[in-house]
């Protein structure tokens, strides 16, 4: 007998898939202590900062990476800057200083600075998760921005050689939106990085936590935070790009052409809220059929058929017509139905 689960219930083990262990993080914690103890020493009376997946409380297993930066004094960053020196020196003295610290513990690291557009990138050469090919470090060499508001942030791809940006109040809102809905702004945002990575990655992580951060605000069911978001990023997503939440950064780009976009966010809202409408009207398995499209590695695919035929067989026997059982109103979703990353 197959088992009927509620959507609630889908998600929730969806997640529980590809929620980061407890292993897994401790370990990229220590990781990161040490990273952050090096910047230090090399920068005395800098300030370190962490960002990312797992400062932001929302990394899904497999665990490949870190992030973290580190934050100048105003002295000792007045060299540097638009129109001044670039990070380069910086991010050399921080690679020597990772190398001296870190080189007794693993024997295989290497760190590349030449050719990196923002940060020092830390290889362990010792992945934390069984299977995996590594484990790296993003590792910001930031200075302050001179009026008080966010960071100058490596850019060796531009010109100037720095951007403006704020990581620390974007982790600062993220960490604050999981407090307002009790952890469901963290769960909800590893089921859309899920999606995003299953269908071909039109957002970045960011853009993604940039759009929940302005439509998750209070806890609720993990389906209806998954419809809001969909509702919400479709109908912004339309408009142009993501500002920046912290309104320091330009707008955040797309992986992909806007309008490419747009028809994934829009598919998978339809998916969402037909989810939603057959498990209102009584039939899960049509439900997990939906939702599978949105989800297909996490939900398994559930065969509504017999729900149709047993509804149409209802009708028929309390007099209605067949087309009234057919749930026209609803629609059971068929193949012919648009996939939900937009092919």
């Amino acid at each position: 007998m197959v088992r009927k689960e509620s959507l609630a219930q889908l998600l929730d083990e969806g997640r529980r898939k590809i929620q980061v262990t407890d292993e897994e993080l401790a370990e990229a914690k220590r990781r990161r202590r040490l990273l952050a103890a090096s910047v230090r020493r090399a920068f005395p009376g800098s300030t370190t900062y962490f960002n990312g997946s797992v400062a932001h409380g929302d990394a899904n297993t497999p665990l490949t990476d870190v992030d973290l930066g580190i934050v100048l004094t105003m002295r000792d960053a007045e060299p540097y800057g638009p129109g001044k020196k670039s990070a380069l020196p910086l991010m050399e003295i921080a690679r020597d200083a990772i190398h001296e610290d870190l080189d007794g513990e693993f024997d295989k690291l290497t760190i590349e600075v030449e050719g990196r557009r923002r940060a020092v990138l830390v290889r362990f050469g010792d992945p934390i998760t069984p299977g995996q090919a590594d484990f790296t470090a993003d590792v910001m060499t930031a200075i302050p921005h001179p009026s008080g508001r966010g960071l100058y942030i490596p850019n060796t791809k531009i010109a100037d050689q720095w951007d403006r940006a704020d990581p620390i109040t974007h982790t600062r809102m993220v960490l604050q939106a999981i407090e307002d809905t009790k952890v469901v702004f963290a769960r909800t945002v590893r089921l859309l990085k899920h999606w995003n990575g299953t269908h071909s990655k039109p957002m970045c992580s960011w853009n993604i936590k940039a759009l929940c951060l302005d439509c998750l605000d209070e806890p609720m069911p993990l389906i209806n935070a998954l419809q809001i978001f969909f509702t919400y990023a479709a109908d912004e997503i339309d408009k142009g790009p993501t500002p920046d939440p912290a309104g320091v950064a330009g707008p955040i780009h797309l992986n992909m052409p806007r309008r490419e976009v747009h028809k994934r966010l829009c598919t998978a809202r339809e998916y969402i809220d037909l989810a939603i409408e057959q498990e209102k009207a009584g039939h899960p398995r049509s439900a997990q059929h939906a939702l599978h499209q949105v989800l297909p590695e996490l939900v398994p695919d559930a065969d509504g058929t017999q729900e149709e035929a047993g509804r149409l067989a209802r009708t028929v026997l309390a007099g209605g017509t067949a087309t009234s059982g057919l749930g026209l109103a609803t629609p059971l979703v068929t193949p012919t139905r648009p996939r939900a990353w937009g092919d």
